[in-house]
């Protein structure tokens, strides 16, 4: 089994987009699994994993995608209850989160923060805090003392950006996973 286990929800596919750009920057599968929509896991394969990359869009009015947010299918908001009993204690996650900065300034990357909250209150540890500096939005649950819990992507506004920011992001979480970048 690979060390390190990636998830994912998603409505469009770009949260998928990204999580297959981390696996390919990774590509040795004993280091990495491959991405997996959390419509398609277990409560018991995510546990199984010490280190988690965990990916989420927000949706609506700072909604976690699944079923009430109008996703097709389930997701983030169906699969947290099933990990309500899971430890996190000894976990390492990094987080990312995709959001429009501007159509949803007042809660941009909402879903970000709530997949935060969820983790670290089961005792993960979490990686990979990321700058605020350029986005221009009002208000977030991901922002923590002038940071982001993890890494932000507006592929709507600045899409031109997106590579160089996942590549800085997996340079900074690396070491935290025990990993050469």
């Amino acid at each position: 089994m690979a060390r390190i286990g990636i998830f994912f929800g998603s409505n469009t596919g770009n949260t998928r987009k990204i999580a297959k750009m981390i696996k390919k920057r990774f590509p040795d599968e004993a280091l990495m699994a491959d991405p997996l929509n959390v419509n398609k896991a277990t409560p018991e394969l995510l546990a199984g994993y010490d280190y988690l990359i965990l990916g989420t869009p927000t949706l609506g009015e700072g909604d976690l995608p699944g079923l009430d947010a109008d996703c097709q299918n389930p997701s983030w908001a169906e699969f947290l209850p099933g990990l309500d009993s899971v430890d996190f204690s000894g976990k390492t996650v990094a987080l990312y989160g995709l959001g429009d900065q501007e159509k949803y300034a007042d809660n941009f990357v909402d879903a970000l923060g709530l997949l935060h909250d969820f983790v670290t209150e089961r005792g993960a540890k979490v990686v990979g805090a990321w700058p605020t500096d350029g986005y221009d939005f009002m208000a977030s649950k991901a922002e923590r003392d002038g940071m982001f819990v993890g890494l932000v992507q507006d592929l709507d506004n600045q899409k031109m950006l997106l590579e160089d920011r996942l590549e800085t992001w997996l340079r900074l979480i690396s070491g935290e996973f025990g990993l050469t970048f």
